[in-house]
């Protein structure tokens, strides 16, 4: 299909996560051509559950995969949260806010690796070139476009490069920007496991052990469970002695957890990971480079928005590319100013659920995450 009115022709995606996958699927449905490339061979490989609030699910079914996402993931409404007594005693049952909308659920946990198949699969449905297995090794930009060199050696010219290539962004270190990536403190175990019957949405156990012991279901026989804990290096850990510490850590909570624990036996399903921070300041573009998603924010997923503000980032972006008939100074502005303010907002009430943790403070949890639901349920 010819675009017909845009401010680009041609993009590079450098990433095939969620805000590249959208990325291209938005601009290559209305006719620009596409080339989306990753570095990893397989994107679909790795990854254990995924948590989608419902201004995830807005974008996805923007991207028109919301039926294949309804069907391979695990929609529920309300969240739980537990005592790490004995009997993990339910102390409430909150009613999450729809910001999708009333006409979507308000959370889907999914398996990860299933999510990448499908975004992956409707990006090259779409017209998309898709590419595994190689990146760029040089970018060079003039007043009218972008010369890309890649690994084996060939070039091309582009109108825009979108950089999604996640936390560790090549593509911002290529561009010359210092942003520095911090520890927040803690560390994540997650596992993906069978689910009980029981397990019918997310519960959370503060306190205990670990600062947060919780799970998602994923599917009809699957969940993900997670422990987090003070951050240290288990990098010296061989699978099986990470089976273990999951299991003895979880050995403090109860409820479904009994169940959840005693089906965790396999070492390979087992991933630990740093929570870490950062966000780029001012405008996330370099002249005809921009970076989104991970690549310019992070945050821990105490509020489980990683995804969707990635997928809101690509919302946007490919909005005003196909609004406008020029690359200008005030669509890069524009964007920003869409974007910066609701991602920062969203990026400090993550780090503080988890300074409160941290600092042992009683602080206002459903309020906070309630204050920031509101402004999620207004679409990007």
């Amino acid at each position: 299909m010819e675009a017909s009115m845009s401010a680009v022709r041609n993009v590079l995606v450098v990433g095939a996560g969620a805000a590249g996958t959208a990325t291209a699927i938005l601009l290559a449905e209305r006719g620009v051509a596409v080339d989306l490339i990753d570095v990893k061979p397989d994107i679909a490989k790795h990854g254990s559950g995924i948590t989608l609030q419902g201004n995830a699910l807005r974008v996805l079914r923007q991207l028109g995969v919301w039926n294949e996402i309804e069907m391979n993931g695990y929609p529920f409404t309300t969240l739980g949260l537990r005592a790490p007594d004995p009997h993990g005693t339910l102390l409430a049952e909150l009613d999450d806010v729809r910001t999708g909308g009333p006409d979507l659920p308000a959370t889907v946990g999914m398996y990860r690796p299933i999510l990448a198949s499908i975004l992956v699969d409707r990006a090259a449905q779409a017209g998309a070139t898709v590419r595994f297995g190689t990146t760029f090794t040089a970018l060079v930009q003039d007043a009218d476009g972008v010369d890309v060199t890649f690994a084996d050696g060939s070039t091309s010219r582009y109108d825009l490069v979108v950089g999604a290539d996640g936390i560790r962004s090549f593509t911002r270190r290529q561009l010359g920007i210092e942003l520095a990536t911090e520890s927040t403190g803690m560390g994540i175990w997650r596992v993906f496991a069978p689910r009980p019957t029981s397990v019918t949405r997310t519960d959370l156990y503060y306190g205990g052990p670990c600062y947060i012991a919780g799970y998602c279901p994923t599917g009809e026989d699957s969940l993900y469970a997670y422990l987090v804990e003070e951050a240290q290096d288990r990098s010296s850990l061989t699978p099986e002695q990470s089976l273990h510490v999951v299991r003895d850590l979880a050995e403090s909570y109860h409820g479904p957890w009994d169940e959840i624990r005693d089906s965790i036996t396999d070492p390979s399903r087992v991933n630990y990971t740093w929570f870490e921070k950062h966000l780029l300041d001012g405008p996330w573009n370099r002249g005809r480079v921009v970076l989104i998603g991970d690549a310019a924010h992070t945050c821990p997923p105490t509020l489980a928005q990683g995804a969707a503000q990635a997928l809101e980032d690509a919302a946007v972006l490919a909005e005003l590319l196909l609004a406008a008939d020029a690359l200008t100074d005030d669509l890069w502005a524009t964007f920003t100013d869409r974007r910066a303010k609701r991602v920062g907002t969203v990026v400090e009430a993550s780090l503080q659920l988890g300074r409160w943790l941290l600092d042992h403070e009683q602080g206002d949890v459903p309020g906070l995450m309630a204050s920031v639901s509101h402004l999620l349920a207004t679409p990007a």
